[in-house]
């Protein structure tokens, strides 16, 4: 996993975005993201308080729904500083920045359904925690946590250990070894993997977040239309690379940190794209009549995105893009539909996968479908529909179930022969990011159905 941290604090931003009258209309599916008016973006201060009230939501609440379906009955998550548990930043409130000396959070489900919040740590974290043991001295600290297992005396114990899902393999050898020996006796037959209920918690978003995300995937589409502009981009100076370091410092002035470096890349008439290609595209100057592809992934209020668009650089005398491009478009969309029409709750994601291979099959579609789920991380746990480099099942992840109230990068591509091109082949590489309510699937911050042009509209 890519990471980045922000460096830059702001009192106040705003950049061209959609109007958030329209967030959430259900017209907003198919909108084409535009480069105005504003909405704002907050400075880390403010951060603080909008992020921590929906981490105390979800562990008050969507919490003990999930140990209860697992049937787990203690939740113990151990990290030390510098070596911390994938899910140590999705459980703790802000401003926290590290997992101080050794950090022990225990999580317990109540007979009457309710979680409670405890940790054993030199540095309380207050509000949903409680404290049980504060102090300085790591031994004792061990023996304060075994105390509470005892006292607690769970049925079933479980620990962040895993083989296949990374996320979920948090708890480190030294941790584990410690842990077993604070154990009380007998009551190692009572660990369990939590495994599951690490991927439940982190591809699950709440009411709140649910609210915010479409802001945070707005953020994103809004920085791409800036970056297939003529403000950026001057045909025959300006390199992919080039559009690519703007995007990278234009999140970085607006204090949106990046999980990976932004992708861009060109296709030309002329530059084969191969059958046998996934992806198809090249770097180097930008010129008339190149399709430029991009892809961008960031994260704000601890939710990321990833999202991938596609620009047409006008030739002289062109008003528009090409009809042959307009309707390799469309043909991506329809690819995008085949997606999201086989979103089924309870289906793997390898049969999600299959299911859109029929369709784009049946229509004579030449498609690859990589849809993954996005939220804390940029590539979550959760259902695996197809990986860029295997169209066929993938084994455990591509097998989870798809839940409601999830969200995924909606990602893939088709390949389509230009009349205009002389039937050379290109790839229309699309992704963006969408909900999944449980019974329809929902573009959070609409989708692309038309191209960014860029150049002055110079046809007679």
């Amino acid at each position: 996993m890519k990471n980045s941290l922000c460096t830059v604090v702001m009192a106040a931003v705003v950049i061209p975005l959609l109007s958030t009258s329209i967030l959430f209309g259900s017209a907003y599916a198919n909108v084409q993201l535009k480069a105005s008016p504003a909405a704002s973006i907050l400075d880390q201060r403010a951060r603080i308080e909008p992020e921590n009230r929906m981490l105390n939501d979800r562990i008050l609440t969507l919490l003990p729904e999930l140990m209860a379906q697992k049937n787990i009955d203690l939740w113990l998550v151990l990290a030390r500083e510098y070596a911390e548990d994938p899910v140590f930043f999705s459980l703790v409130p802000q401003p926290v920045f590290a997992a101080r000396r050794t950090t022990m959070l225990a999580f317990h489900l109540q007979e009457d359904g309710t979680v409670d919040a405890l940790s054993v740590n030199t540095y309380p974290f207050g509000e949903p925690y409680e404290s049980v043991w504060t102090g300085g001295d790591l031994d004792e600290q061990w023996r304060a946590l075994g105390d509470l297992i005892a006292e607690l005396n769970p049925k079933r114990i479980g620990i962040n250990t895993s083989r296949h899902w990374p996320v979920a393999d948090g708890l480190t050898q030294g941790l584990y070894q410690r842990l077993l020996e604070v154990m009380p006796e007998g009551f190692e037959d009572r660990v369990v993997s939590a495994e599951e209920l690490v991927v439940r918690w982190i591809e699950t978003r709440s009411e709140g977040e649910r609210a915010v995300y479409p802001h945070v995937v707005q953020l994103a589409r809004s920085v791409i239309a800036q970056g297939f502009s003529s403000k950026v981009i001057t045909p025959g100076v300006t390199s992919t690379d080039d559009v690519a370091w703007f995007l990278r410092q234009r999140f970085h002035e607006l204090d949106l940190p990046v999980w990976f470096m932004p992708y861009v890349n060109l296709q030309r008439e002329g530059l084969e794209c191969a059958k046998d290609n996934p992806f198809c595209g090249t770097s180097g100057v930008i010129q008339p009549g190149d399709v430029l592809h991009t892809d961008v992934g960031i994260c704000y209020l601890k939710l990321c995105t990833d999202t991938q668009e596609m620009a047409y650089v006008l030739k002289p005398g062109e008003s528009d893009v090409p009809q042959g491009l307009k309707d390799a478009m469309a043909v991506g969309n329809q690819w995008q539909d085949f997606v999201t029409s086989s979103f089924e709750t309870g289906l793997s994601g390898n049969q999600i996968l299959a299911a859109t291979q029929r369709k784009a099959t049946s229509a004579g579609i030449d498609s690859s479908t990589y849809t993954h789920p996005i939220g804390f991380f940029g590539h979550a746990p959760g259902p695996t529909i197809g990986m860029w480099d295997n169209q066929g099942e993938t084994p455990v992840r591509g097998d989870w179930p798809l839940y409601p109230n999830t969200a995924y990068a909606i990602e893939g591509n088709i390949r389509y022969e230009l009349q205009e091109w002389d039937n050379q082949g290109v790839r229309i590489k699309l992704e963006q990011g969408a909900m999944f309510d449980g019974n329809r699937v929902i573009y959070l911050a609409g989708r692309q159905t038309q191209w960014h042009l860029i150049g002055p509209k110079t046809a007679p």
